[in-house]
């Protein structure tokens, strides 16, 4: 029989590194092992303890629910060509300021590390100690939360510095200033979405479910950042470096796909467990989950991203107005997005 039950220490037990993981000044999580393939950071039962649970899950009926980027409905924006235009012309500040931004709100997963999930078995009528569910707070959150924002007390850095790291492989560390970061990736609060369960329960599955959209999300940023990088007609002065960047997107590619996992399982048993609901009914996990997942997938992949996709066209038009040749620039810009409309 495959193991279910898992310990902190096993969840968060590392591999054996043949040489450690670092770049552009930075020291970084994870390491390489001795034929100097990327191995990622806690991963030595962490990964194996999931894919257990998801067998489990499906061995008994129930399919994991979709986490993949075939739920997205919005392209990344703006698109790579658009990008490679704003390269060329010298306004590389765009893709900068994405890549800091993007380091500084993997920073805040961190937050993760200082947090523990309420009892799930309080309102699972199952139990849940052979579960992902019963395991969040054994070492899950807690790696998730060090993947993301490292561990300031050892000084090695996550994926905060992996994207800080690439952005210094293309530009240079103090390219251009700081730009303004978002306060919140999230949905926003509206009101009780499962009124039936306790509230900590209820804000947990939220949050978590956030998270998960937001690495679903994140997928299509990694295409773009490593087909831009790959591509022979960008950083023509700065190939290999470029070529190295990419690399590194693809190691912290690899670092995401255990949360997507994690949450995917997590959401899924939630889906098949009888819930308890705070006036002593029991339901189908199914029939609180899914319409709220069903919302969540529709404010992350229409609502926000089209959202998003105003305020940044907004602040590059705004950029290319500034220029020298800005009605030249304007024109041309637009005209990828003018071609695809008309396809």
């Amino acid at each position: 029989m495959p193991q279910l039950a898992y310990s902190r220490d096993e969840l968060m037990a590392e591999d054996t590194y043949a040489s450690p993981h670092s770049e552009a000044g930075y020291r970084l999580h994870g390491g390489f092992d001795a034929q100097g393939r990327y191995v990622s950071p806690r991963t030595k039962l962490r990964w194996p303890a999931v894919k257990a649970w998801q067998a489990a899950l499906t061995a008994q009926g129930y399919p994991l629910i979709d986490a993949s980027v075939q739920l997205l409905r919005r392209g990344n924006y703006p698109t790579i060509e658009q990008q490679k235009m704003l390269l060329d012309a010298g306004l590389g500040e765009t893709l900068w300021n994405g890549l800091t931004i993007t380091g500084v709100i993997e920073a805040r997963g961190r937050a993760l590390c200082d947090v523990t999930a309420p009892d799930f078995q309080a309102i699972v009528a199952e139990d849940i100690s052979e579960t992902c569910t019963g395991h969040l707070n054994k070492g899950l959150l807690f790696a998730h939360g060090l993947d993301e924002g490292g561990d300031p007390a050892s000084g090695v850095g996550a994926h905060d510095q992996m994207w800080f790291a690439v952005r210094d492989l293309l530009f240079g560390k103090d390219a251009y200033p700081m730009p303004v970061v978002p306060e919140s990736l999230s949905r926003p609060e509206a009101g009780r979405r499962m009124p039936g369960l306790p509230i900590a329960h209820e804000q947990w599955i939220l949050l978590l479910m956030n998270v998960l959209m937001i690495e679903v999300r994140a997928e299509s940023y990694f295409s773009f950042c490593t087909n831009l990088m790959r591509s022979p007609d960008t950083f023509r002065d700065r190939r290999e470096a470029a070529m190295h960047a990419a690399e590194l997107v693809d190691r912290i590619r690899t670092d995401e796909a255990i949360h997507v996992a994690y949450l995917q399982t997590f959401l899924s048993e939630m889906r098949r467990f009888t819930l308890k609901l705070e006036d002593g009914r029991t339901v189908p996990g199914s029939s609180l989950i899914d319409p709220v997942w069903d919302g969540m997938i529709e404010w992350h992949t229409v609502t926000n991203a089209e959202f998003g996709r105003e305020q940044t066209r907004n602040d590059i038009l705004a950029r290319i107005d500034r220029q020298p040749r800005a009605a030249e620039l304007r024109s041309h810009y637009l005209s990828f997005e003018q071609k695809a409309a008309a396809e």
